[in-house]
């Protein structure tokens, strides 16, 4: 579903600022993969994903999607079959445009490409609005109210519901509910779980939290300088605790993991 062979980016080359953020990176993920990503800063994980977004070229490698070779597709057009959600509540949407607006967006790019004549129908705000109350917040209230008004979780949600409105091959989730506080981070995760079981979709989580690399999904990458240095999944991952997980690190790595924030994580 999603191959990745052999790529690899340095950003600065050839200067005293060089610096490789990611080194001779392969992976392959089945269609319905759920996969948690850990590791320190720097390790490469939002570089990663940058790469398979189209946010920059690799220098080296191939990036494959459903069979289908997209290493030089220009971002905007991975769009349409990538959705994606930053650390960042408030970059997900646009504050000054309604509720409906901002799903009308999102669903235009995703379901008409760039169809000039593409338009919103009655029947797609009955179906905006339907999809809309499965979070439960009472935003199909508040459709025609600007988003900036929303709180931070609300935009979360509301972002999500914007990523996957149209199934998109796969979903890239970047510490998704990291600058929320506990009991909206929890929502937005329980959501998260919902909709990528109910759609069957392809999904990669970055998280610092231990526990979530190993509770959520299928499968977990551990990265560090670049690189995956440790891949479980199914029965195996089943059985790990956190302790394994940081012996197998380093392992893998050849140091111990030193991050005090996946360290300290519950």
């Amino acid at each position: 579903m999603l191959e990745i062979k052999n790529i690899s980016k340095t950003f600065h080359p050839g200067t005293v600022n060089a610096k490789t953020a990611i080194s001779g990176l392969s992976l392959k993920l089945e269609e319905g993969d759920f996969v948690t990503i850990i590791g320190s800063n720097g390790a490469g994980k939002s570089t990663l994903f940058n790469a398979i977004a189209g946010a920059f070229y690799v220098d080296e490698g191939n990036i494959e999607l459903d069979g289908k070779d997209i290493t030089f597709v220009p971002e905007y057009k991975r769009s349409r079959n990538i959705g994606r959600l930053f650390q960042d509540p408030m970059g997900g949407t646009a504050p000054g445009m309604t509720i409906e607006e901002n799903l009308s967006l999102s669903y235009l790019r995703a379901s008409k490409g760039s169809n000039p004549f593409s338009r919103i129908t009655k029947k797609d705000k009955e179906i905006f609005r339907e999809k809309i109350k499965t979070l439960n917040m009472g935003l199909e209230n508040r459709m025609n109210q600007p988003v900036g008004l929303l709180s931070g979780g609300q935009r979360q949600a509301l972002t999500l519901l914007m990523a996957t409105m149209v199934t998109p091959k796969l979903l890239l989730l970047d510490e998704h509910t990291a600058a929320l506080d506990p009991g909206t981070a929890e929502k937005v995760l329980n959501l998260t779980k919902e909709i990528v079981e109910r759609e069957h979709i392809t999904c990669m989580m970055i998280t610092h939290n231990m526990h979530q690399a190993l509770e959520l999904g299928n499968r977990t990458f551990m990265m560090s300088d670049g690189k995956i240095v440790l891949d479980v999944r199914d029965e195996e991952r089943e059985k790990m605790t956190v302790d394994d997980l940081l012996l197998r690190f380093r392992e893998g790595a050849g140091r111990r993991l030193d991050n005090d924030r996946i360290l300290l994580s519950e």
